[in-house]
C-alpha cells in the first residue's frame, strides 16, 4: 500500500477541494492518460487497484506512469465512542485529486485503441468521473466540459 515514509505531522485537517488542479494537468511522460473530471479523495487502496489493473493489461508492451500519491492521513474515531476525547488515530491515506489532474499515463509502443481499453477498465476502480486524453489532440480542461 502506498503511504509516505515520514511526515512532518501525524494528523491533518480535512481541507477543501475547490478549483482546478495546480499541477499535473498535461501529459509529461506518456502518450495517453486519464484525466479527473471532478474533485475527490482517492484512497491508497483505489490507487493500488488502478495500478494493478493497468499493469495486468499492459504485460510487456508499454509502460505506466502513476501521477498521484496518497500523502494525506485520514483519521477516524473508534466505533461507539462518545464525543470529545480528541481527534481519532490515522486510519488510511488519501490523495487529494482536483479537476484536471492527470492520474496515470501510458506510453512506449501502445496504440490508441489499446491504451483506451486499458484506461477505461482502470477508470472503473476510481470513485470519480475521468476522461481519456491523448498527446496528439489538444488538451481540453474539465472546466470547458461542464
Amino acid at each position: 500500500m502506498l503511504m509516505p515514509k515520514k511526515t512532518k505531522f501525524r494528523k491533518m485537517q480535512r481541507g477543501r477541494m475547490r478549483g482546478m488542479s495546480k499541477g499535473a494537468r498535461t501529459l509529461q511522460f506518456g502518450d495517453f492518460g486519464l484525466m479527473a473530471l471532478e474533485s475527490s479523495w482517492v484512497s491508497a487502496r483505489q490507487i493500488e487497484a488502478l495500478r494493478v489493473a493497468v499493469n495486468r493489461h499492459l504485460k510487456k508492451v508499454g509502460k505506466s506512469y502513476l501521477r498521484t500519491f496518497p500523502d494525506k492521513p485520514v483519521s477516524k474515531k473508534p466505533a461507539e465512542t462518545r464525543m470529545g476525547k480528541g481527534k481519532g488515530n490515522p486510519e488510511f491515506w488519501v490523495a487529494v485529486v482536483k479537476r484536471g489532474r492527470i492520474l496515470i499515463e501510458l506510453g512506449d509502443g501502445l496504440t490508441r485503441t489499446e491504451a483506451k481499453t486499458i484506461l477505461e477498465s482502470a477508470a472503473h476502480k476510481l470513485p470519480i468521473r475521468t476522461r481519456f486524453v491523448d498527446k496528439t489532440e489538444p488538451l481540453v480542461q474539465p472546466s470547458a466540459l461542464n
